[in-house]
């Protein structure tokens, strides 16, 4: 129903970064910045109809600089094992930024980049979309990527995501978006009390640098199945190898069925929201915001601890490039890739 617009910062380069707020009729509040296309504050009401902020974030651009809080993530979401991948028998290196692989496209993904605003839409759905020319080359990855995200904040309590792109040249794809969510709207309130369902039978198996083997794991029986409802923390210092490697989850989970269906369900009891996920991707990696020192501020000075907050992010596989067996294909000169994520919110 409205949006408005005020400075947010500046970069490096002099270029002014906006920040953006849009409200929808039920008063959910988005407010979102072009730099790296970030949700810098997402309001919705708890059970008793008080708006609280259930997403991290920072008060000042700089200090989106050095992260991926909220942001749109690109050219490839997760990680690409060797920073390597091969087109036509031609190999392709990329920024080593997470050991020897590549993780969230590089150093300088679309997270680090400023997106020019492309439209505006003030009504019962407001929405606004962002776009950007990734150049051929950028980071190591081919072709020169066409993009346009569009952020819509429904009435019905929903936002949408929808993503699109064209290429004129083979790359690889995958995007999503890196908000940390903390339904209690209380930053510094861990998520262990947050009870989280999954509809996902399997994972893919990973190495302790969490490249995937080309596996998939049957959660049966362990501490992965979420697919009847539990509280994050019952599980998440368990004595299992890799959940020790990573301080929690870190996991991508192979979403049941295809096209547009509901991935997972979160649920705050002391606040009442809920967050329901729907994508049509094949995937979500439940990251719970492990290995946070605290000494990252957030919005308020409040310290990033670990385990307050968690990230959903629908995704292809990590390292699909490597992996024929994944339901992945690069895009393609002459295709238009498009997706739509979409988080709805209500109360319990």
């Amino acid at each position: 129903m409205s949006i408005e617009k005020k400075t947010f910062g500046v970069l490096p380069d002099g270029r002014a970064v906006e920040l953006y707020t849009i409200q929808n009729r039920g008063g959910m509040i988005l407010e979102v910045i072009p730099y790296g296309c970030r949700m810098v504050r997402l309001l919705v009401p708890g059970r008793n109809g008080q708006l609280g902020d259930v997403i991290l974030g920072h008060d000042t651009l700089e200090e989106y600089f050095s992260d991926f809080q909220g942001a749109l993530i690109g050219r490839f979401a997760n990680r690409i094992g060797g920073a390597a991948f091969t087109i036509d028998g031609q190999e392709y290196p990329l920024l080593q930024n997470d050991g020897a692989n590549c993780l969230h496209g590089g150093s300088v993904g679309f997270a680090n980049v400023l997106w020019e605003v492309g439209s505006f839409r003030d009504e019962d759905d407001p929405s606004i979309t962002f776009t950007y020319t990734s150049p051929h080359g950028e980071s190591g990855f081919p072709g020169e990527v066409r993009l346009q995200v569009t952020y819509v904040l429904a009435e019905n309590g929903s936002l949408l995501l929808d993503y699109q792109a064209e290429s004129d040249r083979e790359t690889p794809l995958n995007l999503t978006n890196h908000s940390y969510f903390n339904l209690s709207g209380d930053p510094s309130q861990n998520i262990f009390n947050t009870v989280l369902q999954i509809n996902a039978d399997q994972v893919t198996a990973v190495t302790d640098d969490l490249i995937p083997t080309g596996e998939l794991l049957d959660v049966t029986g362990t501490h992965l199945d979420f697919r009847t409802p539990k509280p994050i923390g019952q599980d998440i210092f368990c004595k299992d190898h890799l959940m020790q490697v990573c301080g929690g989850y870190d996991h991508n989970y192979v979403i049941h069925g295809s096209g547009m269906r509901k991935a997972a369900e979160a649920w705050e009891p002391a606040s009442g929201r809920v967050m329901e996920c729907f994508t049509d991707l094949p995937g979500m990696q439940l990251y719970t915001a492990n290995r946070m020192s605290g000494e990252e501020k957030g919005k308020g000075g409040v310290p990033m601890k670990d385990h307050n907050s968690f990230c959903l992010e629908t995704q292809f596989y990590p390292d699909s490039v490597h992996h024929a067996n994944f339901p992945y294909e690069n895009l393609k000169p002459g295709e238009k890739f498009h997706s739509q994520t979409v988080y709805r919110f209500s109360v319990r």
